[in-house]
């Protein structure tokens, strides 16, 4: 066990207890069993960086990528797809253990006979309806099926024609012979399986009997001899279900081990909310950077590190919470500021021209690419008489304490020279078209000989060299906190942000982002971290903002 383990938690605590006891021979075997309904979000990333993350923390340990795919209504390959592409992009493995709950349908009908045979399970003829009005509530029993106590063999031949396909779809269901009378509802004779003519994305038409997910989960858990399997609270209640299926059979029994999932604030984690936000086209794809998807975070610019970061800083608990998205945003600052190139990127560009300098002359002038990391070097900028500045830089009539452009105002500009404002052109309507400045010669690299103060450093991009953007400024999907807090009547969509992405056309960024290659990352100067999208091209850059520079999860720290 390595020591970024020292920092322990109550399920290394269950781990290493079982190590000394030997309770399952030294081995260490987690697993991410993910069904494939749904494109993964920051709570199932935070589940691969504990499952996967305590397999490479303990001598030996193993752990499986392992699909439930029980459902072939709503699975889909995308999603399988997206699933595998997520967890290696976070920066696990699963070597040669990459398995499917469909690799065991065969094993699993087996198990199921048995159970028949044994009489734990039987055939019962009642409709979903039935069978839900009979199940009693948490303060009545259940009633009893009418068919529960057909004998073994009539329910081993009905079995038989259900996976023949004998009977119509929802007809019959394969049922665990419990207790109607149990405290849990879980152990109210659950069902095993149902009848589906539905093609499954692996096995196609070969089985119209598939097994329902309790039943399932377990054995896929025990017939990969897992040692710890861990889960959500939700799955709490379920445990001694999956351990009456696995001692009726005799079978190998893993320890489950329950944690809270992480619940992030601004978003909603549910897999149906987010494929109502993609299917009534709220957002732009399941890789929308507004989504908290994996792919979502990935394509709005986060990194592997900063999340794993975060879910290890939110750490693990007994109990469901909200995490703050801002403690997300710290973590990215944090390796950012150490690892992004500084770039200059002027998104609201106006021009500024500077009279005194010579016309049709290029000034190449250096500028460090990370100021925090000495070894990533420097760039050369092309400077030239005529620049673009941010619109937002320059006020006519400015405020006291005002430190940027403004008449008669000296100003620095990054890497280059002072410069003074002397007059500007307007337009007929008096928008302001050009701030004609002078610059001092003798000011090169932005500072004097005389030692005057110049407060204001602008950014800045030749007009010359500049190249064409798009910048797309994201904040919250949702203007509340939690998103299910709707008034009377509405749900979640009624909180949606209308103002969650804006759209900057006309963008103007330095020469030297014109190799950028799609996922790249850089801090704009003055504005934040960006990332360039995959909708760029040759003629046109596409920018997602990450995070602005403003940490306001160090601000409530302090």
């Amino acid at each position: 066990m390595s020591d970024s383990t020292t920092a322990t938690n109550f399920i290394l605590d269950i781990i290493n207890n079982d190590l000394k006891t030997e309770k399952y021979d030294n081995r260490v075997h987690t697993r991410f069993p993910p069904e494939p309904n749904g494109y993964l979000h920051i709570g199932h990333a935070a589940s691969i960086c504990l499952n996967f993350g305590i397999a490479r923390d303990y001598e030996g340990g193993k752990c499986n990528l392992r699909f439930d795919d029980t459902n072939p209504i709503k699975e889909e390959q995308e999603f399988v797809d997206s699933i595998i592409q997520d967890v290696k992009w976070l920066g696990f493995d699963w070597e040669d253990r990459l398995f499917f709950a469909s690799d065991y349908f065969d094993q699993m009908y087996e198990y199921a006979v048995q159970l028949v045979k044994s009489g734990h399970a039987y055939v019962d003829d009642q409709t979903g309806d039935q069978i839900r009005q009979t199940r009693g509530t948490l303060k009545e029993p259940g009633i009893e099926s009418p068919f529960r106590n057909r004998t073994p063999e009539e329910n081993l031949d009905l079995l038989t024609r259900m996976k023949a396909g004998e009977f119509e779809e929802g007809s019959r269901v394969l049922r665990a012979k419990i207790d109607m009378t149990s405290p849990n509802m879980n152990m109210r004779d659950p069902a095993m399986y149902r009848i589906l003519y539905r093609s499954h994305h692996r096995t196609g038409n070969k089985w119209c009997l598939y097994p329902m997910y309790d039943w399932a989960h377990g054995l896929e858990d025990s017939i990969e001899k897992i040692t710890h399997s861990i889960c959500t609270l939700e799955f709490e209640d379920h445990r001694p279900l999956y351990d009456w299926f696995l001692i009726a059979l005799g079978a190998y029994r893993p320890q489950q081990i329950e944690f809270a999932r992480i619940n992030v604030n601004y978003t909603v984690t549910s897999k149906r909310k987010l494929m109502q936000l993609v299917t009534e086209k709220h957002v732009q794809g399941w890789d929308d950077p507004r989504m908290p998807t994996i792919s979502g975070l990935r394509r709005r610019g986060y990194t592997p590190e900063s999340i794993q970061i975060f879910c290890e800083r939110v750490g693990i608990n007994k109990r469901d919470g909200v995490s703050d998205i801002a403690l997300l945003d710290h973590c990215y600052r944090e390796e950012m500021n150490n690892s992004a190139k500084r770039v200059m990127a002027v998104l609201d560009p106006i021009k500024l021209i500077i009279t005194n300098y010579p016309e049709n002359h290029v000034e190449m002038l250096s500028s460090e690419n990370n100021p925090e990391d000495p070894e990533a070097g420097t760039r050369q900028i092309p400077f030239t008489r005529e620049l673009y500045i941010e619109r937002t830089d320059f006020m006519e009539d400015p405020p006291k304490k005002y430190f940027r452009l403004a008449l008669g105002k000296e100003v620095r500009l990054k890497q280059a020279y002072y410069v003074t404002c002397e007059s500007v052109v307007k337009d007929k309507d008096g928008n302001i078209l050009e701030i004609h400045c002078v610059y001092d010669p003798n000011t090169k690299g932005g500072w004097s000989q005389d030692g005057r103060k110049v407060r204001g450093t602008l950014h800045w991009v030749s007009v010359d060299h500049a190249l064409d953007a798009e910048v797309r400024v994201y904040e919250h999907l949702f203007l509340k906190e939690n998103p299910n807090d709707a008034e009377e009547g509405k749900d979640f969509i009624s909180n949606l942000n209308p103002n969650s992405l804006n759209i900057l056309a006309g963008c103007k960024v330095e020469q030297s982002l014109k190799d950028a290659t799609v996922e790249e990352k850089y801090q704009f100067l003055r504005h934040g971290y960006f990332c360039v999208d995959k909708d760029s091209n040759s003629d046109l850059l596409v920018f997602n903002r990450t995070v602005p520079l403003r940490d306001s999860w160090a601000k409530k720290g302090k």
